[in-house]
């Protein structure tokens, strides 16, 4: 009765302010039993809640209200909010006591807040909003609508120019954008608090580059005002903060930016109604054979697979929108719907993605574009001249390429060849290879991949121009290539000739209990070096071709799955013997490098010696983190947020480099490597090369470059020069202009 009652109060507000909108003196007055009627159904609502009466002692109520904030610092909303800015649970907060001052005095008096410079455009203008005869919370709660603060200059000129003077000496003073609130109580102005405002990434970068300019912070200073994560804002499109959200689920943020589009189940479906419009690919998971679908969709949405799924890899490369893992739904592929808490969305019905926060929203969302200021080149370019690691990209085609060094990227980090396999024209002979019965068999498929392959790498050294390029040969295991069903082989036995039944039993040979860990790596080149031999011979001939047209080419060949010394000396063999007489058909003389992944834990251990045979170390940390926790970095995604919740980590270790355990696998994998060899370059191609934490890392035990996906390259520059300044600070020394 009594909430009935309030709405009733507030409603007779809200009338009254419309009725009056041309600037009508307000006297807005309650029924007194409204008023006794609200406040005896607070007094009975916090009796309910705390099993005794309202105290009537001030000196209780103040207690009461103190010991309220203390305990506010455990509710829910401020642990998430800790969460999801990395703040520790055991900072506390603390309490301010302070006399009331009253902002509804009359028309003398008012509220309100603001910024002393655009927290959205970062533009250096007085920005809020107040209102007059009002306390604070009508500023916010949205029951009357406040004027821009600007049109209190005409109100009360004296507390506007006052107000003014203070917040800019504030702004000075603490060298940063002030969020401050402020009550006026008959013409005197009262300074309730100020803070760092918050702002966007454009802001952020703006308002760094303007006060370098001013000389109010140095150029080190200004670096470390942004977050390395921001940036996300600028290269992505994100929903637009005015919009309604139905969000109907929630899974992992697995690449970020935001996608709207209509819902489609199968990858051959996202290529044919993307030429209709903007798609979403829903999957129960997805693999390899769906590159062409996730290609055409604006998002991918999967129920299963975690932060380092094939889902999540591949959509960051494509700088497409991601939300992995996303347990709660329930896809039926065969009736072309998904289904989750009592609603069902199928095929062709509207849903929104955030790969940023992992929101599933139903419907068609308004989205905004990224915009990049000039101001992002001058503070990139200060980011660039302090870092010392050299960020590259993971980039599998030259389109790829091409936005890695669009975004700055200084050569490429990781090159996964079996992507290039599984276009169209070329997976039936990719299958062909797969199912020959002897090795003349396989070299005559293998011949018809080969100048693919070698036009492939053209095109990436091409966009690189000079920059090194990290080839890594065949990864995965062979039955990924081979069709599912009995639908697909027998479409692929009209391809190449080779009865169905062969194409089935194959399948099944293939299979393993446990591919991660199973016939894939190095071991495929082992087993079948003829795979090898034309992965060399494809790299070189496309490095020699260049060459001849005056294009410098610096490849790098990287042996995936390394445990064991003499399963590199294998495989660096085969490459050797097929550069040398690949140039010497050319008639050229290129520089190659061939290295390794240190992805298995062996291979950390002994690095010292593999490192005789390696001309560089490269941490796989995607494989080295599943295998040094025993985690299955495709299934963990199901218990990590538990172990999260409970403790046990602090963040998910397939996100952010686990230091303590694989972090010190690597730091003694580069000792042990340079005692071998003093220069051996070393870097890292995981996933974890885009993130800040892990980029740091990298640069406290000395690697050489980080390397991730195209869209993550900005941010591993930014976090690259704050781990120096960092470093700097630790050291005592102070912020200075560079």
């Amino acid at each position: 009765m009594w909430l009935k009652a309030l709405k009733k109060a507030i409603s007779n507000i809200s009338w009254r302010a419309r009725k009056n909108k041309r600037g009508i003196k307000l006297d807005v007055e309650l029924n007194v039993a409204d008023l006794k009627e609200i406040v005896e159904g607070y007094k009975k609502l916090y009796e309910k809640h705390t099993s005794h009466a309202f105290p009537q002692d001030p000196w209780v109520q103040l207690e009461g209200a103190r010991n309220a904030v203390f305990k506010s610092w455990n509710n829910p909303r401020a642990i998430y909010y800790r969460k999801q800015n990395k703040i520790s649970d055991d900072l506390g907060t603390a309490v301010n006591v302070q006399s009331m001052v009253f902002g509804n005095m009359g028309n003398d008096s008012g509220t309100g807040v603001g910024f002393t410079r655009n927290p959205s455009t970062g533009a250096k203008e007085f920005y809020g909003e107040y209102l007059t005869n009002a306390q604070g919370e009508d500023v916010v709660a949205g029951i009357r609508t406040p004027k821009p603060i600007t049109e209190l200059s005409n109100e009360m000129p004296a507390v506007y120019k006052q107000l003014r003077d203070i917040t800019s000496r504030l702004e000075k003073h603490y060298r940063d954008v002030q969020d401050f609130e402020f009550t006026i109580e008959k013409n005197r102005l009262f300074m309730l608090q100020t803070r760092t405002g918050k702002r966007t990434a454009a802001s952020a970068i703006k308002i760094a580059v303007d006060m370098v300019k001013e000389k109010l912070i140095s150029k080190d200073e200004a670096i470390m005002r942004v977050e390395p994560e921001q940036l996300d804002q600028l290269l992505h499109p994100v929903i637009d903060p005015k919009a309604n959200l139905k969000v109907i689920a929630k899974g992992l943020p697995a690449s970020p930016g935001a996608a709207t589009g209509r819902v489609v189940f199968e990858a051959d479906e996202a290529v044919e109604k993307s030429k209709e419009g903007p798609v979403i690919l829903v999957r129960q998971e997805t693999n390899p054979d769906d590159i062409h679908g996730m290609d055409a969709a604006r998002g991918i949405l999967t129920a299963r697979g975690g932060m380092t799924s094939h889902a999540a890899v591949v959509a960051r490369g494509m700088g497409k929108s991601c939300v992995a893992g996303c347990e709660t739904i329930r896809v039926s592929e065969e009736q072309r719907q998904f289904s989750v808490n009592g609603t069902t969305v199928k095929e062709n019905d509207w849903i929104t993605i955030d790969g940023s926060t992992g929101r599933v929203i139903l419907g068609q969302v308004p989205l905004i574009e990224p915009e990049i200021s000039g101001e992002f080149g001058i503070f990139m370019g200060w980011a660039d001249a302090m870092r010392r690691l050299k960020v590259r990209a993971n980039a599998d085609i030259p389109r790829d390429a091409r936005v890695a060094r669009q975004f700055g990227a200084e050569g490429i980090g990781l090159c996964r060849t079996e992507h290039m396999f599984f276009a169209e024209e070329r997976l039936p002979f990719m299958q062909e290879m797969i199912l020959a019965q002897d090795v003349d068999a396989r070299r005559k498929a293998l011949a018809k991949l080969l100048p693919f392959q070698k036009d492939d790498f053209k095109g990436l050294f091409k966009e690189m121009k000079g920059f090194q390029v990290t080839i890594r040969t065949l990864d995965p295991p062979l039955h990924e290539f081979l069709p599912k069903t009995r639908e697909d082989a027998d479409v692929l036995s009209k391809k190449i000739g080779i009865p169905t039944s062969r194409i089935m039993q194959a399948t099944e040979e293939l299979h393993e209990f446990n591919p991660m860990l199973g016939h894939r790596g190095c071991r495929l080149g082992i087993t079948y070096p003829e795979i090898t031999e034309m992965q060399a011979k494809a790299i070189i001939s496309a490095a020699c071709e260049l060459a001849l047209e005056k294009v410098k080419v610096i490849p790098e060949i990287m042996i995936p799955l390394v445990g064991n010394v003499n399963e590199l000396k294998n495989q660096k063999e085969i490459v050797v013997r097929v550069a040398e007489e690949t140039m010497k058909e050319y008639g050229v003389k290129i520089q190659y490098l061939v290295g390794t992944m240190i992805e298995v834990p062996r291979a950390a251990v002994t690095a010292d010696e593999i490192a005789t045979e390696a001309q560089f170390f490269s941490f796989g940390t995607n494989d080295l983190t599943q295998m040094t926790l025993g985690f299955s970095r495709d299934d963990a995604g199901k218990f990590i947020k538990a172990y999260i919740e409970a403790k046990i980590f602090k963040e998910d270790p397939f996100q952010t480099l686990d230091q303590v355990g694989v972090g010190q696998l690597m730091q003694g994998a580069v000792t042990k490597g340079r005692k071998v060899k003093k220069d051996l370059k070393c870097g890292i191609c995981g996933e974890h090369g885009g993130d800040p934490a892990s980029v740091k890392f990298c640069h406290r035990i000395d690697l050489n470059y980080v390397s991730c996906s195209p869209y993550r390259v900005p941010i591993a520059r930014l976090a690259a020069a704050q781990a120096v300044i960092e470093g700097k600070s630790k050291k005592g020394s102070t912020y200075s202009q560079k």
